[in-house]
């Protein structure tokens, strides 16, 4: 009995589940509904909405004044009746003159904050070199390198001959030094193109050191010249008419002195000019000693050195000896380091390349003497 159930119940269960996949299948959605119940349809996808653009307030229509400033970076250096640096000056103990108006110095720089620029100029013509102590002057400019230069600072060599010459680009005191020591005397005579090369030094300062950097030139020369491109043909000149045993005052008309004169006091200006425009400082070490107050020649050369330094606020120093070169430089190391660095904003409207006069003093100190550079050239806006 028991296997006949399962046999009977078997079909009768498989007729069932046809019979209702053929009623799904007959009568659709209606069916369906009655034995489902719909879910309702999934709602919209969620989109962010746009951020509004907002807009923009109205323009404020302002009056705008434009302000160019010229800063102007003047080292002045006060000395005593002794020779000995004046100390502990604050700004208010200046006086700062530009074209006939007091200026307000806005501060005092610390030069010991204020990196070097150096080009040292080395005269290895016949004129200097005969001298005998070519190897003392070596030592001492490097010593004076080594003495004056910090780890920021920089120096180039110059060397004075027929052309100028940079025989080492800007570099570490070691580097300037060491090349300073290498530079070989000349050992024939050579003619010497003392203002080309101090204006070479000048526009190379201009041109490579860095705005904020002090710019020193420091001249070992007797300042003797006869081959600048200004003086070139007159020195020549001079040469043969003295070779044929003229008067050199009566060659020509005016004479050749006194052509030969002018054109000294023209290149003169022109190497002050070059310096002024550089922002830079000149000092002269002449290793000639008391002798150059011997010839007309002599005393031309270190007068035009002395008013190229007095201009640009240097010194220019006349040892007694080779002994005394190294105390030289020493004095000159000082005074760069002991400067006051007067700043201050000059007349923002004048024109580029317009000399602009000035004039420092301290009215406090009546007795000290104050050195510092007597005008300069605005930069181009």
């Amino acid at each position: 009995m028991i296997g006949v159930e399962k046999n009977f119940w078997r079909p009768a269960f498989q007729l069932g589940v046809l019979a209702f996949f053929l009623s799904v299948s007959l009568f659709g959605p209606t069916v369906r509904a009655q034995g489902v119940k719909q879910m309702p349809p999934p709602p919209p996808l969620w989109k962010a909405k746009p951020t509004p653009t907002p807009k923009p307030p109205e323009q404020e229509v302002l009056d705008v004044v434009r302000v160019t400033s010229n800063l102007v970076m003047v080292p002045v250096s006060v000395t005593d009746t002794q020779g000995n640096a004046v100390q502990g000056l604050t700004k208010a103990d200046f006086r700062l003159i530009e074209e006939g108006k007091q200026q307000e110095i806005t501060d005092i720089g610390d030069p010991e904050q204020v990196p070097l620029a150096i080009a040292l100029l080395f005269d290895v013509s016949s004129s200097v070199s005969a001298k005998g102590f070519f190897a003392s002057q070596q030592n001492a400019a490097a010593t004076f390198l080594r003495l004056v230069m910090k780890p920021a600072d920089r120096a180039a060599i110059f060397t004075i001959t027929a052309d100028p010459t940079l025989v080492q680009p800007l570099a570490s005191a070691d580097t300037s030094a060491a090349k300073m020591l290498q530079i070989p005397a000349a050992t024939t005579p050579v003619p010497t193109a003392f203002y080309d090369t101090v204006i070479a030094a000048a526009k190379y300062l201009e041109a490579n050191a860095p705005s904020n950097y002090r710019r020193v030139i420091v001249v070992l020369s007797d300042g003797d010249d006869n081959f600048s491109s200004q003086i070139r043909d007159l020195s020549l000149a001079q040469y043969r008419a003295q070779n044929r045993g003229q008067n050199t005052e009566q060659t020509t008309s005016g004479g050749l002195l006194a052509r030969s004169q002018q054109a000294h006091r023209q290149a003169v200006g022109q190497v002050q000019q070059a310096v002024q425009k550089a922002d830079a400082i000149f000092y002269s070490v002449n290793p000639g000693g008391p002798s150059v107050k011997l010839n007309q020649i002599s005393m031309r050369a270190e007068t035009s050195m002395e008013a190229i330094a007095e201009t640009t606020g240097g010194t220019a120093f006349v040892p007694e000896s080779d002994k005394d070169l190294e105390r030289v430089f020493r004095q000159v190391a000082a005074e760069l380091r002991g400067q006051y660095l007067l700043q201050y904003y000059g007349n923002s409207e004048a024109p580029a390349g317009q000399f602009r006069k000035i004039q420092v003093t301290v009215p406090a100190r009546v007795d000290a003497k104050v050195r510092a550079r007597q005008g300069y050239y605005p930069k181009a806006k």
